[in-house]
């Protein structure tokens, strides 16, 4: 198994594009840094923790892309509220992430045992 064939890096990976594509011609360079760093982030956790050697070593990592899961969802709230997400669009994300940290606890959870 490859950390491509994880379903969880292959969600947060679209997520992570959705949120390139949306945000390429914004002029907050502040804000989209921000929220594009951190749903960059978490595919990269993902794989960084795979490629790892130890389910110990491994798991940081994926608490480090849960960690951004938090991230991007406080991005999102205040990017609706700003009015540079639209609020449908914002919710769909924010829901998407708290699955994706969902998924993560469990993968973290499953290698613990």
């Amino acid at each position: 198994m490859r950390f491509e064939d994880l379903e969880v890096w292959k969600r947060s990976s679209r997520l992570c594009v959705e949120i390139f594509k949306e945000f390429s011609n914004l002029k907050d360079y502040g804000f989209k840094d921000q929220i594009t760093r951190s749903s960059l982030s978490i595919p990269c956790n993902i794989a960084e923790g795979f490629e790892r050697e130890t389910d110990k070593d491994g798991n940081k990592f994926f608490y480090y892309a849960k960690g951004s899961c938090g991230e991007l969802r406080t991005q999102i709230y205040i990017g609706i509220e700003i009015g540079y997400i639209e609020k449908e669009k914002g919710l769909h994300w924010k829901n998407e992430a708290e699955q994706l940290s969902k998924m993560l606890s469990a993968l973290i959870k499953s290698r613990s045992l």
